[in-house]
């Protein structure tokens, strides 16, 4: 079983136009209300590649009654934890004519300090048969910055795999921890060190600022593929061209392929081979958190990968 932990999940709302004219009146091709948010989208995919994965964070109100049912309908595990703050709505406005994908956020709720420590008790009791982890996402405002590393401590089993996507101060606070991987995207990398990254040889510094001790880094680079770093050495993912539709979510199923790779075994280029196939099948589609596992296949025989 892999535990898939977020504490910000969204009710979303994907609305799809033939052609959108902005300051005009719009009408949707397709309108999509899901589960979704970084955690979910991670246990989703699992899901659908045949994985035992469990979603878990805080859900609250109408939306997040909404969510867990949605969750329930696609067969996807969860134990999440009910709290007073609602979940909150994104919308991703899907512009065909143009090929473009734009998120509309709504920020996160606070929830209350006993809840955090209810959430921890969840991730420990899931993390006794665990064979992997993956923590994901902002954390909402007024939230312990150093959440994740107290998931990090909360004992799981040797040699499972750990992947924490995330940035800023709960990233930095994690990386006194060792062994796991710290996956982030190129502009959370920069937002992390507080600077811009406009070469190879910045990123690669970069990189080796945040690597865990014993660890390693993944960095997407969208459509670029990615790059990661560990003690063995550096390497280059590339992904070959694909008919993208809505690129929002494809960092989770990104996730979701690398941990599946290291939990059996395969090297860090091997199981970023596996991610960046996920990442661009997600890329394929309208909704975030959905793929098609023929299309993962197809990718994956022509993802190259080559040593830094």
């Amino acid at each position: 079983m892999i535990v898939c932990v977020g504490t910000t999940p969204v009710y979303q709302r994907s609305m799809v136009f033939e052609r959108l004219r902005p300051d005009d009146v719009n009408r949707a091709a397709e309108v999509h209300d899901y589960a979704s948010g970084k955690s979910v989208n991670v246990a989703r995919v699992l899901h659908t590649l045949g994985e035992d994965a469990v979603a878990t964070g805080f859900a609250g109100g109408d939306r997040g009654g909404a969510l867990l049912r949605d969750l329930d309908a696609a067969s996807v595990r969860h134990e999440f934890v009910t709290v007073a703050a609602p979940t909150r709505q994104c919308v991703t406005v899907i512009d065909r004519a143009a090929g473009t994908a734009t998120e509309l956020v709504e920020e996160p709720k606070p929830v209350a300090q006993d809840d955090w420590a209810r959430l921890e008790e969840v991730v420990a009791r899931l993390l006794r048969g665990a064979g992997g982890l993956v923590l994901s996402g902002s954390l909402p405002p007024g939230a312990p910055q150093d959440f994740y590393l107290r998931c990090l401590r909360s004992g799981r089993r040797p040699h499972a795999p750990v992947v924490l996507d995330a940035r800023g101060e709960p990233l930095r606070k994690a990386l006194g921890h060792e062994g796991f991987v710290a996956k982030m995207n190129l502009d959370e990398l920069s937002a992390t060190l507080g600077r811009p990254l406009s070469d190879d040889a910045g990123l690669a510094k970069a990189m080796r600022e945040v690597m865990p001790a014993g660890g390693a880094v993944v960095v997407t680079l969208g459509a670029g593929g990615a790059v990661a770093a560990d003690e063995h050495g550096a390497w280059r993912v590339r992904v070959p061209p694909i008919p993208a539709r809505s690129a929002v979510g494809s960092g989770d199923a990104f996730s979701a392929g690398l941990v599946v790779g290291l939990a059996r075994g395969r090297p860090l280029a091997d199981a970023c081979a596996s991610g960046a196939a996920c990442g661009a099948a997600n890329a394929m589609t309208d909704l975030a958190g959905h793929l098609s596992p023929s299309d993962v296949r197809a990718i994956q025989a022509d993802v190259r990968v080559e040593p830094l």
